[in-house]
């Protein structure tokens, strides 16, 4: 059963209902404090709960399942990731979801960051009640172990990048806290900043020794953990490591990119992929396990809630020529003009996945860790996706500074509405910069500023006197 999104929990109680649902039991809702810190009648440990390999699965499936939650990919992430930046903007007819965000002006009360925080961690306990799971390893469990592994190193690091300043701010920086096994009692500190990324790399490197075959795009195989890797090393600054990850991917031959003439109706299947077409992993949603109209592609739609608009200096950058400028489309909506974003047009039946991690991405990954040791070689990763996305554009041909600027641009375009550019920001210390489409008083954000990292919930900070705020709330 997925995560109660709404139920406001500490971190105690997080650990408790992990344990639930790793245990395979039904989760209690609306109890008293004292109840929840009791040792349920029903619960069974860890250890007589995940028996064999056949409840490891199951246990590996509820798993991906949290990864689902509203305030994680099923939304809230993927949605603010742009929101924050400068790619989206909430149009004047809205929902009020997230008119804090886009405002700039969130605070500790603030009930998104509460329940990221809290699904977060949910999920990393479960992830860990597999990876500690006392059982012969055979080829299968240790696979399960590879994809739990895989998943916790995954939270983690949103977590640091959410709510933690960027490596290359402060190695010494607050991170979060780092919690490994089951503990009702523990009241964990924050780690550095730095400590979280060798805990994360760790995690990722351990999946990847352990991960088996490719099954299909919504489960995590090693190579999509390769990837990540090679994202987490980008946002640490680690160039060079970042780059040898993004290669191990592309040189493996293992998966293509789409081109100008399936790069819609890769966007329009709803379904996890098993030709290994450009997604490397995404968070699968389906006719029955979706999240109806809380769902990321419902919030973007013209037929949902509609309320997040391109903005409009992105949507400039886009030649006619450009596959990509076939999934947004200019209207009216609140009786002004306005683009509307269509990478999500499955909100009915079968329901669009939300994508973690593409082969694009690993691309562009590679063209940046390698330009300051071979602009050649970076041009080349770069034009990879950029000429296969248009089929009339002959190539960058810039250099040094110019050619840094072309990656970003082609990152933005690229990735946009899927949650990367506000990150992208933030790791390389930039100002947020954003169009008219914006409140006034919310159209320039400088580099630092406290609100570019999400308040520790205030109900955390009651429930764990170890927890230290973060500044400006």
């Amino acid at each position: 059963m997925d995560f109660n999104q709404t139920n406001i929990i500490t971190m105690k109680r997080i650990q408790l209902n992990s344990l639930l649902a790793a245990c395979i039991i039904t989760l209690l809702s609306g109890c008293s404090k004292e109840y929840l810190e009791k040792k349920p009648y029903n619960a069974l440990p860890v250890d007589q709960a995940i028996k064999t390999e056949a409840d490891l699965l199951i246990a590996v499936r509820g798993t991906y399942a949290g990864l689902r939650n509203l305030d994680l990919y099923g939304r809230t992430m993927p949605l603010l990731g742009d929101l924050m930046g400068d790619n989206t903007y909430q149009s004047v007819t809205n929902s009020n979801r997230y008119t804090l965000y886009n405002q700039y002006a969130m605070s500790v009360a603030d009930g998104n960051a509460l329940n990221m925080w809290t699904a977060a961690y949910n999920v990393i306990l479960r992830a860990n009640n597999i990876i500690n799971a006392n059982l012969e390893e055979t080829a299968a469990i240790k696979s399960y172990k590879g994809e739990a592994y895989a998943i916790r190193g995954l939270m983690y690091f949103e977590l640091l990048r959410f709510f933690s300043k960027p490596y290359a701010e402060s190695t010494t920086a607050n991170g979060v806290p780092v919690v490994l096994a089951f503990n009702p009692t523990d009241k964990p500190s924050r780690k550095s900043v730095a400590e979280v990324y060798t805990q994360v790399l760790s995690d990722l490197g351990q999946a990847y020794s352990l991960l088996g075959a490719y099954s299909n795009s919504s489960r995590i195989s090693k190579y999509a953990a390769k990837a990540i890797e090679a994202r987490v090393l980008l946002t640490k600054g680690d160039k060079a490591a970042a780059l040898t990850a993004a290669l191990e991917v592309i040189n493996s031959n293992e998966f293509t990119l789409t081109d100008e003439s399936n790069h819609v109706a890769y966007w329009r299947n709803p379904a996890p992929l098993t030709n290994k077409l450009e997604t490397l992993f995404e968070v699968s949603s389906d006719g029955v396990s979706n999240l109806s109209f809380d769902a990321l592609g419902y919030i973007y739609n013209q037929n949902g809630y509609g309320d997040f608009l391109c903005a409009d200096d992105l949507y400039a950058l886009f030649a006619d020529t450009d596959v990509r400028k076939l999934l947004l489309e200019e209207g009216t909506r609140g009786g002004a003009p306005g683009v509307f974003v269509k990478k999500y047009t499955n909100i009915t039946t079968d329901r669009d996945d939300t994508k973690v991690i593409r082969l694009s991405e690993v691309y562009l990954i590679a063209a940046e860790a390698s330009l300051a040791t071979d602009e050649v070689a970076a041009r080349d990763f770069l034009n990879a996706v950029a000429t296969r996305r248009d089929p009339d554009f002959a190539g960058y041909t810039s250099t040094g500074a110019a050619l840094l600027e072309d990656i970003l641009t082609e990152r933005r375009k690229e990735l946009a509405f899927e949650g990367q550019r506000f990150h992208d920001l933030n790791r390389l210390k930039r100002p947020i910069v954003r169009s008219t489409n914006f409140p006034a008083a919310a159209r320039n954000i400088p580099y630092p500023f406290d609100k570019r990292l999400l308040p520790i919930p205030q109900s955390e900070q009651d429930a764990n006197p170890n927890i230290a705020p973060n500044p400006g709330y």
